[in-house]
């Protein structure tokens, strides 16, 4: 976790409350260099196997009327396809780890799950990044009322239910309760 809170000191708007701002480029340096060794493999692999092994053995009338051009194209996509699975994965494994969320399942879940299924859960259900607690400056999850190395409040959280307080709410919304001390008036 101190590699994460060392990452996290040197790229300032991670730190901030803000929501993330990652370009396209910083997401695809983020991608281990072995997910773009395979992905790179199974290109090249899948570029074989189609000149290698599939157009060959098709029948050579039906090749005849499928110009060259079409079956270059027919397999550069799908190798593409292929190409951009694999680094999908890669990007799994190494956001959920940045996350702190279990990074291993995820990627399971991602390479293993059928038609990108896998991914796409991921993406909706994908914690927020974690950030800084105010007083120790160590990494918390943003679903986290209280820092867990310190106990500051991170959060303003129910007195009662102990769930988390939007601003300006005079009543918890989870069990009614009321959230401020009522003034009286001596």
């Amino acid at each position: 976790m101190s590699g994460m809170n060392d990452r996290l000191n040197r790229e300032p708007e991670s730190i901030t409350g803000a929501p993330e701002k990652m370009n396209f480029w910083r997401n695809l340096g983020m991608i281990r260099p072995i997910a773009w060794v395979l992905a790179i493999a199974f290109f090249v692999c899948l570029q074989l196997v189609f000149w290698l092994a599939v157009f060959p053995n098709s029948d050579p009338a039906e090749m005849a009327k499928t110009p060259i051009g079409v079956r270059a194209l027919l397999s550069t996509l799908a190798a593409t396809v292929m190409m951009v699975w694999v680094l999908l994965v890669g990007f799994v494994y190494a956001d959920s780890k940045r996350r702190g969320m279990r990074h291993v399942m995820w990627t399971l879940l991602a390479a293993f799950v059928p038609n990108a299924i896998g991914i796409i859960l991921y993406f909706l259900l994908r914690d927020p990044l974690p950030s800084p607690c105010p007083k120790c400056s160590q990494l918390v999850r943003g679903s986290f009322a209280f820092c867990p190395h310190c106990g500051a409040e991170l959060l303003r959280a129910c007195r009662v239910c102990g769930k988390k307080l939007e601003p300006g709410w005079m009543n918890c919304a989870h069990c009614g309760a009321p959230t401020a001390q009522p003034t009286r008036a001596a």
